[in-house]
């Protein structure tokens, strides 16, 4: 795979076309709108509403669309809402799915080095958005082989440029139509829908790096905020993200602000979506208490390197009891639903397979209290 042009320092090639249209934009907001207020009728909300309900829609589309459905095929969609993505999508003026996808999946499987195309460790803005001033790498259709054989995906890449300008076109020509307002259509449906859809998504790159907790996993950079999650159409739950790519959800609880996530299931409910992949809880358990065990080991004093092969001795003891159940757990909740599914067991046989996966949860718990002792202890002696 081609290497990164900083990786290889090379000198910073200015990518003109995404380049001069951010500028601009950013420009002609700055002047044109203190402008608009001062000369212009700005009482017509409904205007003001109505842009902003198109800032969501196409701002899920990156999210729902662009990122969860493309880059990381965590479900299927029906082609029917799939051409409605990609037509607000193209909207968003984010670039193709192909190129989006692309930079997104060198971002995953390069998170933190040179390679990564947006890496936190160049910088918050370059982050943001100044890596979207440099020009490029090529695409390689060996990373999105297959987004390329999506005829539809094809034809946006292929014709961006115009479709872009296009879907813009009619979003300001129908806003001012329906307001009769075609300037504050301009201003609101245009300029101010696009500075904040495009600052909202790259702080996903920056903010979603930076500011935050990391909860399940200590080996990157993302972090979990819920009100970063406000902003970004509930993309703020990145540590997870990072951790189960996968995983059509970034917000995993309930009360976990996650539009893109509801969307998609609302969508699999009306029969639109389908082959939602989810991690479950057990592999997410088994996940954080490794990881959790190689951030004890790491704080260890390396004067104490004879008490820390006893502690990992321990630690890794009750880690193994742990995992273990959680296999057998995982294994007992798999038989437990398929028979219940296919109608094949026993009211007995079910009864008798929930009192397994009761005792096990409690043996679990216990053990979740050996943990935290455990943990207590490891600390004490390496204060």
């Amino acid at each position: 795979m081609e290497k990164d042009h900083a990786a290889e320092g090379k000198p910073f090639v200015f990518n003109w076309g995404p380049g001069l249209f951010i500028i601009a934009y950013h420009a002609i907001l700055l002047f044109g709108l203190p402008l608009y207020f001062f000369y212009c009728d700005t009482s017509s909300w409904g205007l003001v509403l109505f842009s902003t309900i198109l800032m969501y829609i196409t701002g899920l589309s990156i999210t729902v669309g662009y990122h969860r459905l493309y880059s990381h095929a965590a479900y299927k969609l029906h082609p029917a809402i799939e051409a409605v993505i990609i037509f607000f999508g193209t909207m968003a003026a984010q670039g193709s799915a192909i190129r989006w996808s692309f930079d997104h999946r060198h971002h995953h499987a390069f998170v933190d080095t040179d390679r990564d195309p947006y890496s936190i460790n160049k910088g918050f803005w370059y982050a943001h958005f100044i890596w979207l001033f440099e020009k490029p790498k090529p695409i390689e259709s060996t990373v999105v082989p297959d987004l390329m054989k999506n005829p539809l995906l094809r034809f946006q890449h292929k014709h961006y440029g115009l479709l872009m300008l296009a879907t813009n076109l009619m979003a300001v020509v129908f806003t001012g139509w329906v307001f009769k307002d075609y300037l504050g259509a301009v201003v609101f449906a245009f300029f101010v829908r696009m500075f904040f859809l495009h600052h909202f998504t790259w702080f996903i790159n920056s903010l979603a790096h930076t500011w935050g907790s990391r909860h399940f996993s200590q080996e990157h950079s993302a972090v979990d905020n819920y009100v970063i999650a406000l902003l970004t159409f509930g993309e703020g739950y990145h540590n997870y993200h990072h951790t189960f790519a996968s995983d059509y959800r970034n917000g995993i609880r309930w009360y976990h602000f996650d539009p893109s996530k509801w969307s998609i299931w609302i969508l699999h409910k009306l029969g639109l979506a389908r082959q939602l992949k989810r991690v479950q809880r057990v592999q997410i358990e088994e996940r954080l208490l490794l990881d959790r065990k190689r951030v004890l080991l790491e704080k260890f004093p390396a004067a104490f390197q004879l008490q820390k092969e006893e502690w990992e001795k321990k630690i890794s003891a009750l880690i193994d009891s742990v995992l273990s159940k959680l296999k057998q757990l995982r294994k007992l909740k798999e038989e437990y639903l398929q028979m219940k599914k296919e109608k094949k067991g026993e009211k007995e046989q079910l009864l008798n397979l929930k009192k397994e996966i009761k005792q096990i949860k409690q043996l679990l718990a216990q053990e979740g209290k050996q943990w935290d002792v455990l943990s207590g202890e490891l600390a004490n002696s390496s204060s």
